[in-house]
């Protein structure tokens, strides 16, 4: 035998007792895996759970929106001039027909003047007219003439004292100033608004919903709003109007819902969040959210099942996973349609370190919440 015959033999014995020692570690674990995952070589795991009912679930869809103020507007002037006088201050609440600003209007006022006098003048001329012709002293073609005459100078007073008006910036509904943007001796130009004027005392929120859902709201449905400046307080409204047409970009429908704010508390501009309470209350299985395992290939939950007796007589519990599915939420709530029953004991806590049929020790001495409104905590 010469040494490469050697050799080889060496290294086909080397690679045989290196493969015999992989094949017998894999059957080696394959067999400790298996003797694992055995649940009666588990050890017991202490879980919080709670017990499926069925409670009542209303409906409800949830929108962000924008409050406007039922009645609102920049005031501005109508045509350019100097600021004479300022009558109001910021933030003031005011009248309709208030006095707020007032442009130089000695111009004006003096063409009002020469109008004024002119018509005085075709008024008498006209009345001393009418007595000759009455007197047939003038014909008829002469007296319309002075007729003419009246009415066109009237026309021209009227006009001067429109152009007059337009001067005079006034409140065109009872309602909050802002913040003044104007001074005494400021030259404006037409359109350069002065003062926002806002009505308060009945608020807009305005939001959009996709077209089902808006298919499930109607008019005087009632709607409830909350916004981050107000904390914790609610305002009750209802829906005064629904869009007619579904937004060709958005493809959702323009929402107006109609709120009392008589503390004033609603401020134009705000962000609201809204809910709408849409059909009529169900019955259904909830849970605290913190019970459902939310998976890619679907949502399960751990029930806990009776396993026999242990040797003092109490029943022992094994969990068993199951899948759910799962439907709307509400604070940590969840809806469960189906995969449970109800009186089904749920794993609340605990799950992630469960195994199907890994013993349970049940501690509900600290429950997961499952307020339906939660709140959160100030600090």
């Amino acid at each position: 035998m010469n040494v490469t015959t050697k050799r080889t033999i060496i290294v086909v014995g080397v690679v045989a007792v290196i493969g015999g020692l992989l094949f017998g570690f894999q059957i080696f674990k394959g067999i400790m895996i298996a003797k694992f995952m055995n649940p009666g070589n588990l050890p017991p795991q202490t879980v919080s759970t709670i017990t499926a009912k069925m409670q009542p679930w209303q409906p409800t869809i949830s929108a962000v929106g924008s409050l406007r103020a039922e009645r609102g507007a920049d005031l501005s002037v109508e045509v350019s001039g100097i600021v004479d006088g300022i009558h109001f201050e910021s933030g003031d609440e005011v009248k309709a027909g208030t006095v707020l600003v007032e442009l130089r209007i000695e111009d004006e006022q003096a063409r009002l003047a020469a109008a004024q006098t002119s018509a005085d003048l075709a008024r008498t001329q006209y009345e001393r007219n009418q007595r000759q012709f009455e007197a047939k002293a003038i014909s008829k073609a002469a007296l319309d003439v002075d007729a003419a005459n009246l009415k066109n100078a009237e026309a021209a007073v009227a006009q001067q004292r429109a152009a007059l008006n337009k001067k005079v910036v006034r409140a065109p509904f009872a309602g909050r100033l802002g913040v003044r943007r104007v001074d005494q001796g400021q030259y404006i130009n037409p359109g350069e608004a002065v003062v926002t004027l806002q009505s308060l005392e009945s608020i807009f929120a305005d939001f959009y919903l996709p077209a089902e859902d808006a298919a499930r709201v109607a008019v005087n449905q009632k709607v409830r709003l909350t916004t981050d400046a107000t904390g914790e307080e609610t305002f009750d409204g209802t829906i005064a109007a629904i869009d007619p047409k579904v937004d060709l970009k958005s493809r959702n429908v323009l929402v107006r819902a109609r709120f009392a704010n008589k503390n004033h508390h609603l401020l134009p501009g705000a962000s609201a969040n809204l809910t709408i309470e849409a059909g009529t209350p169900q019955q259904y299985l909830t849970l605290p959210q913190t019970a459902i395992t939310f998976n890619p290939y679907g949502s399960t939950v751990y029930v806990a099942m009776e396993d026999g007796k242990d040797d003092k007589g109490q029943p022992k519990l094994t969990a068993r996973q199951t899948f759910v599915t799962t439907g709307s939420t509400r604070g940590d709530q969840i809806a469960v349609t189906s995969g449970i029953k109800e009186g089904d004991v749920v794993v609340t806590a605990g799950q992630m370190k469960l195994l199907p049929g890994s013993p349970l020790v049940i501690n509900n001495t600290l429950q997961p919440s499952m307020n339906p409104a939660p709140k959160p905590v100030m600090q």
